[in-house]
């Protein structure tokens, strides 16, 4: 394929030719270690051994660059996997970074508790402040860090106007792109030069599989981030590779149903006198509203709120509900509550990067949206009757 063609057809056919020995219209899946050599170091298709190479990994690597534009796509066992990788091809001892004040807990784990014992340093700023920013960038700044929308609260960040401050500074912009997907966010198009997503999310979409993937244009970062993927391990395996690929075909079609529930959501939540702030920029209250509109093609089906009643009021409201299940991850067809005081972002806690108490996250699902709507309702009433 050119990557000219639509978005929903690269999601289905890139990567995605039929079988030409049996015309199987899904290419099969390689279970395999090794690969019989035609001779010595004659390769068959360039394939040696599953860790440097395999065929359903490389289809899903063709994939995922075509769903982004992108020249390349290097596919890991996870998100965190990917940044790893990545990191390591960038950084060295003495290396500065600079994250936003609500990333992902665990990147800011593995940038500050695993990379700075070797000499990285970093610096986390609100990545809405252009001016702290600039400031923020040194002469050993290599990397600066953009996750919009973020998680849990959801900021929106400019990436166009961050990629021309860094560029002009020589630093890399990378954005976590996994709440967006690329359908409806396109970050290199916008300036950034590396795109990072954990495929275990909305990319594979069925809550089954564990991934992450690196997406970039630069040859030689990539070539480097290759290296560093086959000389570590960390790759994705054959059986997580054709299920995220599976999960790919229909990415379109969930992030517009996503999409459309978390909104109904977010408006119910902004009605309710129990919420204190909803976090969604599809609402016209949020402060990134209309740079998101810009920059976005929808807002996605992640949704934050606040409640007045505090961490006694959000863990009652948690243990609440029925179709909202209380789980850790995001991004799959069923609808999950999370509390990521105590759940996905407890490494952070007492850290600049702390989520309020009072903060709940959801992954506003697929379901009958009115279904989804009642059990919230319903959790109101078990929450208020609960603390009485």
């Amino acid at each position: 394929m050119t990557h000219s063609e639509g978005f929903a057809t690269r999601a289905i056919h890139a990567g995605q030719e039929f079988d030409p020995t049996t015309g199987a219209v899904i290419p099969p899946l390689y279970l395999t270690s090794t690969f019989v050599q035609a001779g010595m170091g004659q390769l068959r298709g360039g394939y040696e051994y599953s860790r440097g190479g395999n065929p359903t990994r490389t289809s899903l690597e063709t994939q995922m660059a075509a769903l982004d534009n992108a020249k390349h796509a290097i596919t890991f066992s996870s998100g965190l996997a990917a940044e790893d990788g990545l990191l390591r091809a960038i950084l060295r001892p003495g290396d500065h970074v600079v994250i936003g004040n609500d990333a992902y807990g665990g990147s800011y784990r593995l940038i500050s508790r695993i990379f700075g014992p070797w000499g990285i340093t970093h610096t986390v700023v609100d990545l809405g402040d252009t001016a702290a920013v600039a400031a923020a960038i040194t002469e050993n700044t290599k990397l600066l860090w953009v996750e919009t929308p973020s998680n849990p609260l959801l900021a929106i960040t400019d990436i166009a106007a961050l990629a021309e401050l860094a560029h002009a500074k020589d630093v890399r912009v990378l954005v976590d792109n996994t709440f967006a997907t690329p359908v409806l966010q396109q970050p290199l198009a916008l300036g950034a030069d590396i795109v990072v997503y954990s495929t275990t999310k909305y990319i594979g979409g069925h809550s089954d599989v564990i991934g992450g993937a690196i997406v970039l244009n630069d040859d030689e970062l990539a070539e480097a981030v290759r290296f560093q993927q086959f000389a570590v391990g960390a790759i994705s395996a054959p059986l997580e590779a054709w299920l995220t690929t599976r999960g790919i075909k229909t990415l379109p079609l969930r992030m517009r149903q996503h999409g459309e529930n978390a909104q109904a959501v977010a408006e119910l939540l902004e009605s309710r006198p129990e919420v204190e702030r909803v976090y969604y920029p599809g609402l016209e209250s949020h402060p990134g509203h209309e740079l998101a509109k810009k920059q976005m093609s929808g807002f996605g089906g992640m949704v934050s709120f606040a409640l007045r009643g505090g961490r006694e009021a959000a863990i009652a409201f948690a243990e609440s509900t029925e179709l909202f299940q209380l789980a850790e991850s995001l991004g799959g067809v069923e609808s999950l509550m999370n509390y990521p005081a105590l759940m996905t972002h407890a490494s952070v806690a007492g850290t600049e990067l702390a989520v309020p108490e009072n903060v709940l996250r959801l992954s506003v699902g697929v379901e009958d949206v009115a279904d989804l709507l009642a059990d919230l309702e319903r959790a109101f009433e078990r929450t208020a009757a609960r603390l009485a």
